[in-house]
């Protein structure tokens, strides 16, 4: 891990962290992992003979008998909507100097700074049962200092019960972000089982509006994938519904390991069908470690 956010946490100093962390990225990183990805109409110019075909209008020929060419201006700047999961299970562990919501809210702030180094346009929205926060995606400094702000109040929110509804939510973002754009999520992803083909069919809403994805599922992988717990009684409380109960994790440690892995094993199937990048994002691996080596394993897939 190249920095431990808990030691810097008592400063409460989102960009000086994510300008130290990124200036570690930096020198590992030989270019930019992220680039604009489509081109635009620019204007029409006559045909000179012999050139290729290709980009003549055939529209405007028919409307005006004279052979025009559509110049394209590719797009040199990206425009990345960072998407963070702020509903009660994401308070996971409890009250412990690292959980979820702080992992994605250092990861976010991190890459907040890198877009801002390449001068791109990024904005951040917040749900859990619905949108709660949208600030669309601009490149000024002042609107970077807005997003900051809004990461660092999510530090100190302590909130309860707030339950997830993170199918409703991803379909409102697909309906809201009128440009293409790179979406960014940080979610545990983690919804009433009865709901999962909704939420499959809200990121495939994403992809639809020709947005690229890229889903940072967090979790605590010892505790919430592999169940890790010592073998003597627990208390466990449901974070969103508040929900206790009390039993020996020896118990049900099949049964869940079972359920829990073929919903990952689903949710992995699903993004690969639908072209979107699965990350898991492991929070006890530390939020520099997992956004570097993500970064670096696109940059090398783009070459």
């Amino acid at each position: 891990m190249l920095i431990n956010p808990a030691k810097i946490n008592p400063f409460r100093n989102l960009e000086l962290l994510a300008k130290k962390v990124v200036e570690g990225f930096i020198t590992g990183l030989h270019k930019s992992p992220f680039h604009g990805f489509s081109v635009e109409f620019a204007e029409h110019r006559l045909y000179n003979t012999g050139e290729s075909t290709r980009h003549i209008d055939w529209k405007l020929f028919a409307r005006s008998e004279k052979l025009f060419v559509k110049r394209y201006e590719e797009e040199t700047n990206l425009r990345c909507q960072i998407v963070i999961d702020t509903s009660a299970s994401m308070q996971f562990p409890k009250d412990a100097e690292n959980t979820k919501l702080k992992f994605s809210v250092y990861a976010a702030a991190a890459l907040c700074e890198l877009l801002k180094q390449q001068r791109d346009a990024f904005g951040l929205t917040l749900f859990n049962k619905d949108i709660t926060k949208h600030l669309a995606a601009k490149g000024n400094p002042l609107h970077k200092k807005l997003i900051l702000n809004a990461l660092e109040e999510l530090l100190d929110d302590k909130s309860e019960n707030k339950v997830t509804s993170a199918a409703s939510a991803l379909n409102q973002i697909a309906e809201i972000i009128h440009q293409r754009s790179l979406v960014v999520i940080f979610s545990d992803m983690f919804e009433n089982s009865a709901h999962n083909e909704e939420l499959f069919s809200a990121l495939q809403h994403l992809k639809y509006k020709k947005h690229e994805v890229v889903l940072f599922h967090v979790v605590d992988k010892s505790k919430e994938l592999e169940f890790e717990f010592e073998n003597k009684p627990y208390h466990f409380i449901d974070l969103e519904s508040g929900e206790e109960i009390k039993l020996n994790p020896s118990q049900i440690k099949d049964q869940y390991k079972k359920s829990i892995n073929a919903f990952k094993e689903q949710l992995v199937l699903k993004c690969g069908h639908y072209k979107i990048e699965y990350v898991e994002a492991d929070i006890n691996k530390g939020f520099d470690t997992v956004l570097y080596t993500y970064l670096i394993k696109r940059q090398m897939m783009s070459k």
